[in-house]
């Protein structure tokens, strides 16, 4: 890709302290950006403040403590922000001098060469589509080519075009098993169809669905897949696991992620309990909407064991809550088994995560996760508890099935190097420079 090229991407989950899916898909996202030659921008909506001095300081201290409150009592700010709506949205730039000591928090962002930022734009972005229908236009100087927002947000940056990703439609496949507000949801969605330079998905699943959803021409919307790097695991430290949880290598099973409806943890729970199975079973992740619901079977008042991120809940289950990457890491390669039964998923992150590492997994047969899996996993219908803990039995036992799962789950793994989603994100982004000159978008050096 042209030097010239200037790319930005959203740091709207980049930003959370603890991260999720998405902020992995944007900061591999951003490091395919750079690794393809091109120059890449962040757009946050972090409050950096009206003095440049200081801006890199609030940047930072937010990146690492989170987002904080405006001053003064909550009905004050939410007048603030009520007036807010009002204001044009202005972007600072956030000077880049080095001058911080980031440690933990460099890992978490790309090499970006230029960050902006306006206090809370995506939550006034939010407040500005509701009330109007439109999405918040916003302007910076020197623009880049490029504006790839990583999750659907209501906000257009002018004077260049506009991709966004859409990594799944669950609000509207499970409407009863989320919170979003539907109706904006969909209106929102239908914007960005009839509205965007360009769409960007995750896997055919997706593509399949945003096209019977809202028609959109299938020359506009792009199955890029996803990669992500486990890089960060550490071969020579086997025994962390026995050390710090109490866990044999190869001797428990792993589920992470949040613990919601979609995710099927209720049912997880049901058929590992069902299958009575003596290796542990772990799960790894924050409770969010209905997680007691999902919980409900385990014996939450029992007395075990404890360590600094959980504690035993069940005779045989262990929950924990957020865990640094590097330990999440060693757990997946250590697990006898990743076992992952999502009612839907976009892409389904935990089960190439495990692939990459050589752990078994036990999946779901629905939406995009037989596209990730191929025949290197156990699949299942995610509703019935029977078969699910038939699968579990299965892996439990055979240590030839492990086996033979572990080496498919490594080959099947490779149809997602980093090095196939930087061709398929350069072909993406070649086809909208290709066509912008069209629709009046400035371009960089040797694409006029």
């Amino acid at each position: 890709m042209n030097a010239d090229v200037r790319i930005a991407i959203d740091g709207f989950n980049l930003a959370l302290p603890h991260g999720t899916g998405v902020a992995t898909y944007g900061q591999a996202l951003g490091d395919a950006i750079t690794s393809l030659g091109a120059r890449l921008d962040g757009v946050f909506g972090i409050p950096v403040g009206i003095h440049p001095e200081l801006r890199e300081i609030l940047f930072y201290e937010a990146l690492g403590r989170g987002i904080p409150q405006g001053p003064g009592l909550a009905a004050v700010r939410a007048v603030r922000e009520w007036f807010g709506q009002y204001r044009r949205t202005q972007m600072f730039d956030v000077p880049m001098r080095g001058l911080i000591v980031q440690g933990a928090i460099a890992r978490r962002l790309p090499r970006f060469e230029r960050i902006m930022s306006s206090a809370r734009l995506f939550e006034r972005a939010d407040r500005y589509f509701a009330r109007t229908g439109r999405f918040l236009p916003i302007r910076v100087s020197d623009p880049p080519h490029i504006m790839h927002w990583t999750y659907p947000v209501p906000i257009r940056m002018q004077g260049t075009s506009n991709v966004y990703t859409l990594h799944d439609l669950v609000p509207l496949k499970l409407p009863y098993a989320t919170l979003d507000r539907k109706r904006l949801y969909y209106r929102m969605t239908e914007t960005i169809v009839r509205e965007a330079d360009h769409v960007c998905t995750v896997s055919e699943s997706s593509r399949d669905d945003v096209i019977a959803q809202f028609g959109i021409a299938g020359d506009r919307i792009t199955n890029t897949y996803q990669c992500v790097s486990t890089a960060q695991t550490r071969q020579d430290h086997v025994g962390d696991v026995t050390a710090l949880f109490g866990l044999k290598p190869r001797g428990y099973f792993l589920y992470y992620g949040a613990i919601e409806p979609k995710k099927n943890v209720g049912r997880l729970i049901e058929a590992y309990l069902g299958s009575q199975v003596k290796t542990p079973l772990v799960l790894v992740g924050a409770g969010a909407w209905q997680a007691d619901e999902d919980l409900r079977l385990l014996a939450t008042g029992a007395a075990g064991s404890h360590n600094a991120f959980g504690r035993r809940v069940a005779s045989q289950v262990i929950r924990l809550q957020y865990l640094p990457r590097a330990l999440l890491l060693q757990l997946i390669e250590n697990a006898k088994g990743v076992i992952f039964p999502s009612l839907y998923e976009g892409f389904g992150l935990p089960v190439l995560e495990a692939m990459q590492l050589g752990t078994p997994v036990i999946t779901s047969d629905r939406s995009s996760l037989p596209e990730v899996a191929g025949q290197a996993a156990l699949m299942v219908d995610p509703y019935d508890v029977g078969a699910l803990t038939a699968a579990i039995l299965a892996l439990d036992t055979d240590d030839a099935l492990a086996d033979r799962l572990a080496a498919a789950g490594t080959e099947q793994a490779q149809r997602f190097t980093q090095d196939r989603y930087r061709a398929r994100l350069g072909a993406m982004y070649d086809t909208i420079l290709a066509k912008a000159p069209r629709t009046g978008r400035h371009m960089p050096k040797g694409w006029e």
